[in-house]
């Protein structure tokens, strides 16, 4: 994640990971979930702001969740009905589930399938949120395959090229293969030039949106930087950010993430009924198609040979997707995790209302 986005030094307060945890999860079974479900829901969380993906941990992402539980948008007691399957797939109603609460299951259901048959997909919509496909991805990457998740649905953010009005949400998507020495690659990014979570996060620490990240509402490319703006007040572009920039390859990829997402689950395209949206969780069992052995070396020889490149003037070192992520995991585990205080606020305001025992075990820097 960008520097920008980091909640800066005199802001933050860091926190034990355990004790992040415990109190998440008790949040969690505050809304109905069951204790192995609120585990393996403050699991997501906690795993991406380990990663430094401080955009969809609970920062941003918790406080969301308990609005929806309250208002009865999500099911804290689904019950998953799987509507059509084979050998390597398997198509699921959520029933309303949030979607890290769906998401390790239905990963988990297509590592299995990738076990037997080397190849497995699940597809599941009728859910919420997913926050963000690099957790899903990782998963399979753990059991020595290849891990591809997306997620998309109507959530009305993103202009496609010369458009004035929003179409689509940011469609991320992830992949994620093992190493053997070498940090994993891991490649978790929305199809826009930034995350709308990420807006959130530059509101709240003061800082600025860069040129050709947004446009206004009339769609209309803002090409200068600007203050974090109030939610509501733009739209977001795809990556490239304009036509002569690449904007077409953005929305193609976020189109494809639609078509294989919704249409091919059978819910529906998300921009015209505007549902929640659906998820897709892939995994390629590697000794399927080549010595596990080999591919691990091979990885780990792509990997060094890709931060050994000499980098420009001005920056230290090339990087890969996932490097930065495996160092703030070891580095925040040891560390905490590092919170803006109004995040903490908010933590202790909500558990003092519900009843939650909210002693965070802070660390001292």
């Amino acid at each position: 994640m960008l520097e920008r986005f980091k909640v800066p030094e005199k802001n933050r307060v860091y926190v034990e990971v355990d004790s992040i945890r415990h109190v998440t999860e008790a949040i969690f079974r505050k809304q109905g979930l069951s204790a192995e479900e609120a585990r393996i829901s403050t699991d997501v969380l906690i795993i991406n702001d380990l990663r430094g993906v401080e955009s969809h941990g609970v920062s941003n992402g918790l406080r969301r969740y308990v609005s929806e539980y309250s208002s009865k948008n999500l099911n804290p007691r689904p019950n998953f009905k799987v509507v059509r399957e084979t050998k390597t797939t398997m198509t699921v109603d959520a029933d309303k589930a949030l979607g890290i609460h769906v998401g390790p299951w239905a990963m988990e259901q297509a590592i299995k399938r990738a076990k037997d048959y080397g190849i497995g997909a699940v597809s599941v919509y009728n859910t919420g949120h997913l926050a963000g496909c690099g957790y899903y991805a990782m998963m399979a990457a753990e059991e020595d395959m290849i891990g591809h998740c997306m997620t998309a649905g109507g959530a009305y953010q993103t202009v496609p090229p010369f458009g004035s009005s929003p179409v689509m949400g940011t469609n991320p998507m992830a992949w994620a293969a093992p190493a053997k020495k070498m940090p994993p690659f891991l490649f978790d990014v929305a199809t826009t030039q930034v995350a709308n979570n990420k807006i959130g996060l530059a509101k709240r620490i003061g800082t600025t949106v860069l040129p050709g990240w947004i446009t206004d509402l009339k769609g209309n490319p803002i090409l200068e930087e600007i203050a974090a703006p109030e939610t509501g007040s733009y739209h977001l572009l795809h990556i490239g950010g304009t036509r002569e920039n690449g904007s077409h390859k953005g929305f193609g990829l976020a189109l494809m993430n639609e078509i294989i997402c919704n249409e091919l689950s059978g819910f529906g395209p998300g921009p015209i009924l505007r549902h929640h949206g659906g998820h897709f969780f892939q995994a390629y069992d590697i000794e399927a198609f080549t010595d596990l052995d080999d591919f691990k070396n091979n990885m780990d020889n792509l990997l060094e040979f890709i931060v050994n490149v000499p980098p420009i003037e001005g920056h230290e070192r090339v990087i890969y997707p996932g490097l930065l992520e495996a160092e703030d995991y070891e580095k925040r585990v040891a560390e905490g995790i590092p919170y803006h205080e109004e995040v903490i606020e908010w933590f202790e305001s909500y558990c003092n209302e519900v009843d939650i025992d909210c002693n965070f075990s802070i660390i001292n820097k």
